[in-house]
């Protein structure tokens, strides 16, 4: 695929799936997993209503299908058909005629943001409600309104989540999730799963993969618990590392990385040496806000989930707004992301512990083409017979060979050389072909 094929692929499946209104269950959430599906094997679960999942309790399955506020003239004030966050998400079904103080609490605006109409949910204690920009909450009149809000609640549905997997090398897996939940906003909900696509699109073309990857999209926060709660095991067992994406499409030049709670894995070691170079921003764990890295890192759980954006700031103006369209995401900045983060990845299978397979004494690297046959003064800045770098490339292959006992990560290796791990791409390469080394990325497919 070229890049502009995946540009128009992408572009065509964001005009697609931001009309629809998702919720973290429901018809709306279905459909665009359903949507995505189509380009990914995707394979669908469900947490059924009223199950316990840890301290959570799966809400009830919200069917959503119109809502709108007429005001005393008969004017339309909201109507989810012109725009889906006009309704308060998990919204009890309503139809009554109420005065403007009657009416008033059940209103959401944004007096400081006057032309933005928020995004606000309530999933867990029912209620209803409409938004509406601020401008147009306060040139409201006295009279009576009617509303209607076409919902219900099935106790019978439940939580849905989808997955694949791309088989690697090893059963030790790379996580890449995202959400998706949020009805009609672009850059805080669907830059995520485009990138996810992207990556997958990518990856499966790499010739060779030492990790699987797992690809998941789910609900934001009670979606990855419910996969934590089907398939936690699993995970403890052989997940390597894994990235949560969220709001990729921002006009920031770099990548945002958010360690792990635990903040020692491999990925987390690499984070912290790319950003020493200023290729991607580096923050540490915090629970104070992000995304499902905050339940995967839970104390219980501590697995070794960061979290990667490009732009996430809840003081943005476009956050959680109808100002979240399509002009506030660029499509450039979502391959641009897919670029990065595939780089990342690509360097995040070489980051790790390797294993010298002829650790008896130096093996004999000449015959290897990698050591000068001819030993002379001449010589001396030759890391081959044909390759004269003043050994730079010997002198890597030595330390590496050398400093591979299986206990020491080549993301360490690489900067006790003072090179960055991508420099050593191309001689791990080498190594690997000629049986020299090999990752102890686990038990081999």
């Amino acid at each position: 695929m070229t890049q502009d094929s995946e540009y128009k692929l992408l572009d065509s499946l964001f005009d697609e799936l931001f009309p629809l209104c998702r919720s973290i269950t429901g018809h709306g959430i279905e459909a665009s997993m359903d949507i995505i599906g189509r380009y990914m094997p995707l394979t669908f679960d469900k947490v059924k209503s009223g199950t316990q999942v840890f301290d959570w309790v799966v809400p009830a399955q919200w069917n959503f299908r119109r809502a709108r506020l007429w005001g005393p003239n008969g004017e339309v004030i909201c109507d989810t058909n012109i725009n889906n966050l006009h309704v308060v998400s998990y919204s009890e079904p309503v139809d009554k005629h109420l005065t403007l103080e009657e009416l008033q609490p059940h209103l959401h605006s944004l007096p400081t943001m006057p032309d933005a109409i928020p995004y606000v949910t309530s999933y867990y204690q029912r209620t209803w409600g409409f938004c509406l920009k601020d401008k147009d909450r306060q040139a409201l009149q006295q009279g009576r309104y009617r509303v209607l809000i076409e919902s219900e609640f099935d106790p019978e549905g439940g939580v849905p989540f989808a997955q694949t997997l791309l088989e690697g090398q090893s059963h030790k897996e790379v996580l890449l999730s995202s959400y998706l939940c949020h009805p009609s906003l672009a850059n805080n909900e669907l830059s995520g799963p485009l990138v996810l696509l992207g990556l997958y699109n990518r990856i499966k073309r790499w010739p060779k993969r030492r990790f699987s990857y797992r690809f998941l999209l789910n609900p934001e926060t009670i979606g990855s618990l419910c996969f934590l709660h089907k398939h936690y095991q699993s995970l403890a067992e052989n997940l390597e590392a894994g990235l949560i994406l969220t709001c990729m499409g921002g006009d920031v030049d770099s990548l945002r990385y958010k360690a792990s709670r635990r903040g020692d894995s491999v990925f987390d070691q690499l984070a912290r040496q790319l950003s020493e170079s200023g290729s991607l921003r580096f923050v540490e764990f915090t629970p104070l806000h992000g995304s499902d890295e905050r339940q995967y890192c839970a104390p219980g759980f501590n697995l070794p989930v960061a979290q990667v954006s490009r732009s996430l700031n809840v003081t943005e103006v476009p956050y959680h707004t109808s100002l979240d369209d399509k002009g506030a995401m660029d499509m450039t900045r979502i391959i641009q992301s897919i670029d990065e983060i595939e780089q990342y990845l690509k360097l995040g299978e070489i980051a790790g512990n390797a294993v010298n397979q002829s650790p008896f004494g130096e093996p004999q690297l000449g015959k290897r083409n990698l050591y000068p046959n001819m030993n002379t003064l001449a010589h001396a800045d030759k890391s081959s017979d044909s390759l004269v770098d003043g050994r730079t490339k010997l002198n890597a292959i030595l330390t590496i060979l050398s400093e591979s006992d299986g206990t020491k990560a080549m993301v360490n290796i690489a900067q006790s050389l003072g090179l960055e791990l991508a420099s050593l791409e191309s001689v791990i390469d080498e190594l690997e072909q000629h049986r020299l080394i090999e990752f102890n990325t686990g038990e081999v497919l």
